[in-house]
């Protein structure tokens, strides 16, 4: 049997950190890969599969450095290093590279760092461009990270206002006719937003500034005919638009104005034969200067860790599908 492999940590201040309040951090890592973990003073004993001990070794260096820059650690953080060390190339600088000041997100309820290098890349696309493509399927963060680079903006200056927009398509119900005003209509198209802004700001701010409008969530249909200027806008769920709604909705930009575009091709609910308004953005805009697209895929899923195999599940059926599909024309 391998002999255990002894990890020793030069700051005992970070150490109840670093494993976790009643280990907790530790048991996540054994769960993750298969391995034993004994901690004794500023030691840590790694016993496994040579290779699992090897994975675990440098996802505890990278979680301590992490705690080293002042971050926080905790069960995301456990789960996020061990999908990038086992998934990426950049292993330790990449874990870091995560949590570089410039693409922390700190808004007034929490700072939202990046989880995956693709969330890292699609911060920094909406740092520099005007325009940005977020495209991937569910739970890789697209809406979450765009809210808070909205709320972000807004509470430094950089905008006066955020306006959020989906459009308003059912996603393969009929929910029939709903009761109330145009807000109480429309709101649960829009829920997911405000989940994102009560993350990010307190109840009562939210409310004060969707009042004033510095904050308003509208269908997109309520876009036609205004331009946006000094705004971060974002358009969600954009596979659900037409051609002709995505050109009117990246038309409103205005002065001093950025926008975010979210969405999943692989989740379109628009009647069947009517093309995507984001499919055809994506063939139609890439490589406009100005404009970002970034593209994400199901090991950028940070959601539930069973949200990752049911992700890739269907993508693996819609594979064979269309495999089938190409042979049968043949």
């Amino acid at each position: 049997m391998e002999a255990p492999l002894i990890l020793r940590f030069d700051d005992n201040r970070l150490l109840a950190a670093l494993y976790g309040e009643h280990d907790q951090n530790l048991l996540r890592l054994e769960q993750h890969l298969g391995v034993t973990l004994s901690s004794r003073g500023n030691q840590i004993a790694i016993a496994g599969a040579p290779d699992r001990m090897q994975v675990a070794e440098r996802v505890l260096q990278a979680l301590y450095r992490c705690l080293e820059q002042g971050r926080d650690v905790g069960d995301a953080e456990v789960d996020d290093a061990v999908r990038l060390i086992q998934e990426s190339e950049e292993g330790l600088e990449g874990v870091s590279a995560l949590h570089n000041d410039d693409l922390v997100l700190r808004t007034k309820k929490r700072h939202v760092a990046p989880r995956s290098p693709r969330q890292a890349h699609f911060i920094k696309a909406m740092q520099r461009n005007e325009l940005v493509f977020g495209i991937g399927p569910a739970g890789t963060g697209k809406t979450y990270l765009a809210v808070a680079s909205a709320v972000t903006a807004m509470m430094s200056g950089q905008v006066d206002r955020i306006i959020l927009s989906r459009p308003a398509v059912e996603a393969g119900e009929r929910l029939g006719f709903l009761p109330g005003d145009m807000k109480d209509k429309v709101d649960p198209y829009l829920r997911p937003l405000y989940d994102a802004l009560h993350d990010m700001l307190p109840a009562e701010q939210v409310t004060k500034r969707l009042e004033t409008g510095e904050i308003e969530i509208a269908p997109l249909a309520f876009m036609r005919g205004r331009t946006l200027s000094n705004a971060f806008i974002i358009l969600d769920e954009a596979q659900n638009t037409t051609p002709v709604q995505m050109k009117m909705a990246l038309t409103r930009l205005g002065e001093n104005s950025r926008m975010a575009v979210t969405g999943d091709l692989t989740q379109v609910d628009l009647p069947r034969g009517t093309p995507s308004g984001l499919r055809n953005a994506t063939d139609l805009l890439a490589g406009l200067p100005g404009i970002s697209f970034v593209q994400f895929t199901e090991g950028d899923v940070v959601r539930h860790p069973l949200v990752t195999r049911i992700v890739r599940a269907y993508d693996r059926q819609e594979r064979e599908e269309r495999e089938a599909d190409l042979f049968e024309r043949r």
